[in-house]
């Protein structure tokens, strides 16, 4: 366990020196405060509304912005490594190739939730001392939720860019998958699932079809956070999950199998990379 720690260790304190954290932190406090004093704007009305509205804004626009920054900060964690010459230094210390893998990606994560705490953290902040409606009791428990589960939500990602960064051996390529799995995940996954609705006629199996979400973790992320607040409807393509009636234990479980799948995957393929 200390040789993953000192690896993950340095991994952290380069993420310090390359700005990350403060960058990443910046981007979720400026995003999340905007958005919570302008979201309702498209009404006539400037400033704070209910925390349930504000957060599941919130939770729209995490799934683009989160999944990003995860893949952008870990794509190049093996590949890149390679490329410069410093992962045949590595190996060379005495650990083996798993706790590698799993330092530099705890590093990742540790940068992860560190600047999601922190930007969101302040976001919050911010809405509790600026916000007439919004008291610090109320608002403690249910963006400890949202920022608990946009942590996960970056773990994940960040899994899947060492999935990614495990299988090329060129920089260039990692970072093209990544945004194509970018694309897939925030994008064409829920665009595909609505052409089948639409090609159909809505001739599916309503108890089956709303489990495809569950296929896709930045559904499920959106899913948590709506279904986090008793009042808040599901509205538009989210409203398919309203058949299945998925549980907060359910929704949870769905999204650590979809961050524990990708961390053995990126180690077993690490495992058998040759270097």
């Amino acid at each position: 366990m200390q040789a993953i720690f000192t690896v993950a260790n340095k991994e952290f304190h380069d993420g310090l020196r390359n700005r990350w954290v403060v960058a990443i932190s910046f981007i979720f406090a400026l995003l999340a405060t905007g958005l919570a004093y302008f979201g309702a704007a498209a009404s006539g009305q400037v400033g704070f509304t209910t925390l349930s509205s504000t957060l599941v804004s919130l939770a729209s626009l995490a799934v683009f912005i989160i999944p990003l920054i995860a893949l952008m900060l870990a794509y190049d964690a093996v590949v890149g490594e390679d490329e410069n010459g410093t992962l045949l230094l590595l190996m060379t210390y005495p650990l083996s190739r798993w706790q590698l893998i799993v330092g530099k990606m705890l590093g990742h994560w540790l940068i992860m939730a560190f600047s999601t705490i922190c930007g969101f953290g302040l976001s919050a902040i911010i809405i509790a001392v600026f916000s007439d409606n919004t008291s610090w009791s109320e608002l403690l428990g249910p963006y400890s939720f949202f920022i608990l589960c946009a942590i996960l939500l970056g773990w994940i990602f960040i899994a899947i860019a060492y999935v990614i960064s495990a299988c090329v051996t060129e920089k260039s390529k990692a970072a093209g998958i990544a945004l194509i799995v970018w694309f897939i995940f925030v994008l064409m996954f829920d665009l595909s699932l609505l052409g089948l609705l639409v090609s159909t006629e809505g001739n599916v199996n309503a108890q089956l079809f709303p489990y495809l979400l569950l296929l896709n973790p930045t559904d499920i992320f959106r899913l948590l956070i709506i279904g986090y607040f008793a009042d808040q409807e599901l509205s538009g393509f989210m409203s398919i999950a309203q058949h299945a009636h998925f549980t907060l234990p359910i929704l949870l479980s769905s999204l650590l199998v979809w961050f524990i799948t990708p961390v053995l995957l990126a180690i077993t393929l690490f495992n058998k990379r040759k270097l």
